[in-house]
Parts: structure tokens; C-alpha cells; sequence
């Protein structure tokens, strides 16, 4: 009896706080200040109800009715959605100053060390003096370049073993899950240059993958009470209990990797990421007299975990992607392997240095990243003040989702074969994906833009290159083409559903 009184008495305060915040909303809207257009939403949960499954494909058709800058109700918290490339300028560059906010959300909070990273991080002092440390020690193009040896190493590894398989596996046609090997060598990759080990290192105790995993399902999940607050301290869902097991873990983890780190006498983990940002540690972050705010443990754990996490995903969907199209295109695939065979020859691997001259893999590179961005609806930002765009007003602490999903299929900045797989419509253009051009930011632009683009982009024309050059693939036997599974898994990236398998075959005469 005691439950259902507590149930009746749960839903009258949520129903009475939804009708305060319902004639709250209308009072706003009938101020003299336009607020942007938008969908009828419901009592209690807004607009949510039109956001399941897939939102970003929910979001780009909205807009089809409601116009490229959009104002939903998502529960108690008002959304802005920018789908062409002229309103996410006028968001993240013209002003985005004012757009550098982040919604706190209760799973996220948990994961990045109470917003103590980069990607979840509130604007403020400590953030751009956080990015920047990102960008100088680990991401700069400098950098990038310096990782060409173990970007070598581990790309010989895998090339080696699928060059195994697929000679053992000749006669009997047998296919290999590819996109595991490229979350397998994405994984290594990335923890060896943050962290100095591999992914699969063989140590139980350093397993950073699955609990990365689950960090990425967790922070791309809906949490209801995100967006109706008076339901935050029941976590109906479960999710921030979870995010608080998974923190744990993963907190015993990088504290067990940073132990090493400080323990090491043999200069194994010198010049890796976290070696250089421990020599740092205890130093001022900012340059405020008042609250210097230093770099300390936990901040350094936030860091490097965001760091992972990010790079985990963003080169290997991408790739899983680009690898889906090509088989779907067996004509855009001969001409890439076609230009592979006449800039490389079939007597060597693909080098670094092949790559600025590897033109038709540039434009499917960019074609990849236009149809499919690793996080399509970006992270969303957040107003610090009211503003004014576009003559729509935009109150304080009103969130911003820029569907950078919706602007590669922007038929006006594309054209009405926009969602075709066509890398031919780079051949004679100056797009690139590197925020410069407002209908192409698969990383986002401005100063929350993605730090680690260089690294990405590198990765994903260097592991399909050589994927391509060194094998041939067919799909499995009585597959067709027909038959390939395109269907899209949304969390915080946009990754494929089912796996792909393919049967290699090695093409080089080495």
C-alpha cells in the first residue's frame, strides 16, 4: 500500500511540475521575442516520443517541415536542432562564444570524472587550457607524424595475420569478421600511444577494452532523467548505477596503468601520452590568480579517458563503413586498388608518404565521412547567454544539437543524388572534412571541434589503403550484394549493426 501512495503521490508532483513548466512555455511564447519553429510537444515528456530509434534521421525529417533551425522540448529541456550548413555557422562560428556550453547529464557526470575531461567539460577556464595540453603533447600534426613507427608496427601485425588466415582459409572460402580486427587494431593503436601498452596486452588487470565499450553505450544512451529532473534520484533506468559500477573499474584500471608509469625505471612508457602529461601533473592549468586550478590526479584520468574513448570509435565505424560502400560499389573499389597499383606497385606496403598522392582514396575518405559521421549528432552544446540568430531568440541555458548527419545529405549543398555513395563529387572540389566547409564537420568545428581529427584521418587512409592493397575481398559465399546488412546502431557514434564479414585474399607478389 505504502508503494502505490508513494507511486500517486510521484505522479502528481510530476504532473503539477510539468503543467508549472507547460504555462511557463506559453507565457515565453507569447513574449514579442520569436522563438524558433518547431513540433507540438506533449505534457510532461515534450518532443521525446519523436525522437526514438534512429533521432538523427527523425531530426533531418522534422526539419524537412520545420526549417533548418528547430526548437524542441525534450522533457523540461528546450533543444535548438541546426540542419543546414548556413545555420551551424552561424552556432559553432559566428557565435560560438556563446554556444561553448555542454548540458550536464547525470551518466556523463559519472563516466568523465564529474565533467573533468574535455568532451563533457562546461566552458570555463579549465577546459581550453585542458584542450590545449591535448593538442600541443598528443594531437598536433607534429605528433601525428612521430606515430608513424607504431602505426607501421601495428598495421604489419594485422596484415600479417589476415595474410595467414586467408591462405589457411583459401579452399574453404572461410570469412573473417573485419570489423572486429579494425576495433582490434584501433583499440591497440590508440592505448599504445596515450597509454604505452596494448589493448590486449594479455593482462587482465590493464582489459581497458570492454569497459570502453561499455563507456560508449552508456554516455550514448537516453536517460529519461536527463530531461525530467524530479525522476533523477529514482535512475529508473538503471544507467547511473551502472555508470558508477563501470567508473569504478575503469578508475582501477588507469590507477594500476599510472602506478606503472610512476614506477618505471627502464624507460618503457617514455614519450607516451601519459608519461608526458604526468611530468606535468601538479601544475597550474590556468592562468587565474584567484583559483589557478591544478592538474591533478583525477584530472589526468579524465583526460586520458576521454582521450580513448574517443579514439576507440571515430576511425573504426568510419572504416567499417567506407568497407561496407566499397563492396556495395565493386567499381569504386577496382578504381581505388587501380590507383594503389599504379602510385605503390604490388611489390611493397603502403607508406605514409604514398598518401598525399593517393587522390580517389582522399575523395572516399570524404565521401565516408559525409554519409556516415562517427558522432552524427555531434555533442551537444549549450547557450551561456541569450542570443539572437537568424532573428530567432535563443534563450540561456537552451541546448544545441548541430545533425551533422542531415548536413552530408543537405540536397542543396549536395545535390539530389545526396545520399549516394558517389566519391567522384570530391574530383573537382575543395571540401574538406576539417570544419572549414559547414556541410562537411564529421568532427564538429570551432574550438569544440574534435582535437584528435588529424590523428583520425590519418588512421583511416592508412588502414584502408593497406586493406585494400595488400587483399581482395569477396563477400562470404551465397552472399549478394543484396544481402549486405547496412543497418545503422546509434549511441555517441553511428556504428554499423551487424558485423561485416568478408573472405580475403593477399594480391601482392612480395
Amino acid at each position: 500500500m505504502e508503494s502505490l501512495d508513494m507511486a500517486i503521490l510521484l505522479t502528481t508532483l510530476v504532473t503539477l511540475y510539468y503543467f508549472l513548466l507547460l504555462l511557463l512555455l506559453l507565457l515565453l511564447r507569447r513574449k514579442s521575442k520569436k522563438l524558433p519553429p518547431g513540433p507540438t510537444a506533449l505534457p510532461i515528456i515534450g518532443n521525446l516520443h519523436q525522437l526514438r530509434d534512429l533521432p538523427h534521421r527523425r531530426l533531418h525529417r522534422l526539419a524537412k517541415t520545420y526549417g533548418p533551425i528547430m526548437l524542441l522540448s525534450l522533457g523540461s529541456k528546450p533543444m535548438v536542432v541546426v540542419s543546414s550548413p548556413e545555420a551551424a555557422e552561424l552556432v559553432l562560428k559566428t557565435h560560438d562564444d556563446i554556444f561553448l556550453g555542454r548540458p550536464k547529464g547525470r551518466v556523463t557526470h559519472h563516466l568523465s570524472y564529474g565533467s573533468r575531461g574535455i568532451a563533457f567539460t562546461e566552458g570555463g577556464a579549465y577546459w581550453p587550457s585542458a584542450r590545449k595540453l591535448c593538442a600541443l603533447r598528443l594531437l598536433s600534426p607534429a605528433k601525428v607524424e612521430s606515430y608513424a613507427p607504431a602505426r607501421r608496427e601495428e598495421l604489419g601485425r594485422l596484415v600479417e595475420r589476415v595474410r595467414v588466415r586467408a591462405a589457411a582459409a583459401a579452399a574453404a572460402r572461410e570469412a573473417m569478421d573485419l570489423s572486429a580486427e579494425v576495433g582490434e587494431l584501433m583499440g591497440n593503436l590508440s592505448c599504445r600511444l596515450i597509454l604505452g601498452c596494448r589493448s590486449n596486452a594479455g593482462e587482465d588487470e590493464f582489459d581497458l577494452k570492454p569497459l570502453i565499450h561499455e563507456v560508449l553505450r552508456l554516455a550514448g544512451a537516453f536517460n529519461l532523467a536527463d530531461y525530467v529532473p524530479l525522476l533523477g534520484p529514482f535512475d529508473l533506468q538503471g544507467l547511473a548505477r551502472r555508470a558508477e559500477v563501470i567508473h569504478r573499474a575503469i578508475d582501477k584500471v588507469l590507477e594500476g596503468i599510472i602506478k606503472e608509469h610512476e614506477q618505471d625505471t627502464t624507460g618503457k612508457y617514455k614519450g607516451d601520452f601519459l608519461d608526458t602529461i604526468l611530468s606535468v601533473m601538479d601544475q597550474p592549468m590556468t592562468d587565474s590568480q584567484d583559483k589557478p586550478g591544478m592538474l591533478d590526479r583525477t584530472n589526468v584520468k579524465a583526460i586520458v579517458l576521454d582521450l580513448i574513448s574517443g579514439s576507440y570509435e571515430s576511425s573504426s565505424t568510419v572504416i567499417d563503413w567506407a568497407f561496407s560502400e566499397l563492396m556495395r560499389s565493386p567499381h569504386t573499389r577496382k578504381r581505388l586498388q587501380q590507383e594503389l597499383r599504379t602510385v605503390v606497385g604490388m611489390n611493397r606496403m603502403v607508406e605514409e608518404s604514398d598518401l598525399p598522392k593517393l587522390s580517389y582514396l582522399d575523395m572516399v575518405i570524404k565521401e565516408t565521412f559525409r554519409l556516415y559521421p562517427p558522432g552524427p549528432l555531434l555533442i551537444p552544446h549549450e547557450s551561456t547567454e541569450d542570443i539572437e540568430i537568424n532573428g530567432y531568440y535563443i534563450p540561456k541555458r537552451t541546448g544545441v544539437i548541430a545533425n551533422a548527419w542531415a548536413l552530408g545529405r543537405d540536397v542543396d549543398a549536395w545535390g539530389n543524388d545526396a545520399g549516394e555513395f558517389k566519391p567522384e563529387r570530391f574530383s573537382n572540389s575543395s571540401v574538406d572534412v576539417k570544419g572549414r566547409d559547414f556541410q562537411l564537420i564529421p568532427f564538429g568545428l570551432g574550438r569544440r571541434g574534435c582535437p584528435g581529427m588529424n590523428l583520425a584521418v590519418v588512421n583511416t587512409r592508412l588502414f584502408l589503403a593497406q586493406m585494400l592493397h595488400c587483399f581482395d575481398w569477396e563477400l562470404p559465399e551465397g552472399m549478394s550484394l543484396s544481402n549486405l546488412d547496412m543497418t545503422e546502431e546509434v549511441g555517441l557514434s553511428l556504428s554499423k549493426a551487424k558485423h561485416l564479414f568478408l573472405v580475403p585474399s593477399y594480391r601482392l607478389v612480395v
